[in-house]
């Protein structure tokens, strides 16, 4: 299994606690339970640790007409919506959270270049919560394509995630799921799409980003 470089620290720093609350408890001896409840908390949290860095290799079937899903999770929301950021106009938003226990990585839904990248501070509610897409901090990214529709997606903080990473740059070219960022415990991602693409996916369902087709145009 291979773990994302975004969880490095977090990997090495819950190791080293283990290592030395372990060299600590046999120095100084106490009771048995003592140090089997506190090794099997350590084993818990580690698990919980590696399985959230977790770096699956994907790769998106190569069809221009699809967009994929950006991230693992569950789609929560599919509606219609006003985007004032760059298009100017009404757009099908199709929103994924993704749980603690969700891969956190996020790939492009489809092939584009980079017009627009603006992040925005906000607050941090939870991430299925309606008003998230407007009120928690967020990294929001246009993309325009030859021959194809423009789209854009939102990386939106939840109450958990408050590290949101974006490896994007405007004028840079993206392929369909090539890894575009990381959100770190718990948050969601919001693809806008043309009206005109035909939705393949409906609230409740499981995605799996860079391999779930969510739309077709």
């Amino acid at each position: 299994m291979r773990f994302h470089p975004e969880g490095k620290y977090w990997i090495a720093g819950s190791l080293a606690i283990g290592l030395i609350g372990g060299a600590l408890w046999l120095l100084w001896g106490g009771p048995l339970w003592v140090g089997v409840g506190l090794c099997l908390a350590w084993l818990v949290w580690m698990a919980l640790v590696l399985n959230f860095f977790r770096y699956p290799l994907r790769t998106s079937p190569a069809d221009p007409s699809f967009f994929y899903a950006p991230c693992d999770g569950r789609v929560v929301s599919i509606h219609r919506t006003f985007e004032p950021r760059y298009f100017h106009t009404e757009m099908r938003q199709v929103s994924i959270f993704m749980s603690p226990l969700d891969v956190h990585v996020n790939w492009a839904p489809a092939a584009g270049q980079v017009v627009f990248l603006h992040h925005t501070p906000g607050l941090y509610k939870v991430a299925w919560h309606p008003k998230s897409s407007l009120l928690n901090e967020q990294t929001f990214v246009a993309l325009t394509s030859e021959g194809g529709p423009g789209y854009a997606f939102r990386q939106i903080a939840g109450f958990l995630a408050r590290r949101i990473r974006t490896y994007l740059s405007v004028g840079q070219r993206v392929q369909p799921g090539q890894e575009v960022g990381f959100i770190k415990f718990g948050s969601r991602v919001d693809v806008l799409l043309p009206l005109s693409a035909e939705v393949l996916v409906q609230p409740g369902m499981r995605v799996r980003g860079a391999v779930t087709p969510i739309a077709r145009w």
